[in-house]
């Protein structure tokens, strides 16, 4: 399998001023050059604490021409808390292996002015070219962009009652009625009565795909997962809500902070109101065992997912260590394929144990 080098171009002027306040979200003027085709492009940082680390995640958008392998823009990111740089891609590919929209991603090499910048997760943006590649019908499309996108009428910030039902949420693409959707499907799934719930909801939301989602979440163990680390689309034919992962690389027995964490730190139901709501509904809770226990023995195993870590590890080996912010880290690196089979095996057995007694 080939990495892709990037060539990024920045004037001095405009890359100083860049460095300058890692919060300004004004992108600037770049050229992007992938083997011998060059692109006018837009370059900002993304992420909110990951602008801290020494190495920089980037949002690139293409204008001339405007688009770059069917993409407008991209997102490169540096997986620099994650010691393996592959639970990310793992994790959304493992979504997309049990029935969930999920961005594809692959990694790449990245170069500013002529200095190498290491290994970058490219991922693709939840976007309208990201529904034409999977010939998807339009429809809006949500980002879940702060904790109030817990699915409540209760804000987790200040926990006072939200002032905005659709607060937590970027309209990323759609209509500018669309709003109005989201708004009516936070309102119903917290209002209706347990009695009307079933035929209520099924309006609103793709039950089957939801607890898909959920069973992705709850495996990985992605804390955030379940109140951000989303998007929300609406499917136009349908007029379902889906949701689609995003930034899953504290996961696999890892956290934001690069740290371990236990196997049995996340329960198996999950956490929000939506997802209580309907475990809360004795169809929804028995589709749910059936889907999680279909994962646990096809998708969530060492067998499984072995072939996966171990070929993206042998893969990225020699370009870790001429990464110049993690070169120095490939002892911790080689041990990570290991630290991730642990946790599956144990996170597989916990779940397992908890499926027993759900029903």
């Amino acid at each position: 399998m080939h990495i892709p080098k990037y060539d990024i171009f920045i004037h001095p002027m405009d890359l100083k001023e860049l460095k300058s306040d890692i919060w300004i979200d004004e992108p600037l003027p770049a050229t992007f050059k992938s083997g011998k085709k060059r692109y006018e492009i837009d370059i900002a940082y993304r992420g909110s604490h990951i602008r801290k680390f020494k190495k920089k995640s980037y949002h690139v958008t293409f204008y001339k021409p405007k688009t770059f392998g069917n993409a407008h823009e991209i997102h490169l990111n540096a997986e620099y808390k994650d010691p393996s740089l592959i639970r990310n891609k793992i994790s959304l590919d493992f979504f997309a292996d049990i029935g969930t929209l999920s961005p594809a991603s692959h990694h790449v090499q990245i170069s500013i002015n002529g200095k190498n910048e290491g290994v970058y997760l490219q991922l693709e943006s939840v976007d309208e070219n990201f529904l034409k590649k999977r010939n998807l019908p339009l429809g809006a499309i949500f980002y879940a962009v702060d904790d109030d996108a817990n699915f409540s009428l209760m804000s987790p910030i200040d926990h006072e009652t939200k002032k905005q039902l659709d607060s937590g949420y970027e309209q990323k693409i759609g209509s500018k009625d669309d709003p109005i959707h989201l708004v009516n499907f936070i309102f119903e799934l917290n209002t209706t009565p347990r009695n009307e719930y079933e035929q209520v909801i099924s309006k609103h939301l793709n039950i089957e795909k939801y607890l898909k989602w959920l069973a992705g979440v709850v495996c990985t163990q992605n804390y955030d997962g379940f109140v951000h680390n989303y998007a929300l689309y609406r499917n136009g034919n349908t007029n379902l809500f889906e949701v689609i992962p995003w930034d899953y690389d504290a996961t696999w027995g890892r956290d934001i902070h690069g740290d371990t964490m236990e196997y049995d730190y996340v329960r198996m139901e999950g956490f929000n109101t939506l997802t209580a709501r309907l475990l809360d509904i004795p169809t929804y809770k028995k589709m749910y065992a059936e889907i999680l226990a279909s994962i646990l023995e096809n998708q969530f195993t060492i067998d499984y997912m072995a072939p996966k870590v171990e070929d993206l590890h042998n893969l990225l080996r020699p370009l870790v260590l001429q990464d110049p912010y993690i070169k120095n880290k490939i002892e911790k690196f080689d041990n990570e394929p290991e630290l991730i089979f642990q946790f599956i095996k144990d996170r597989n057995q916990y779940l397992l144990e908890k499926l027993s007694s759900f029903i």
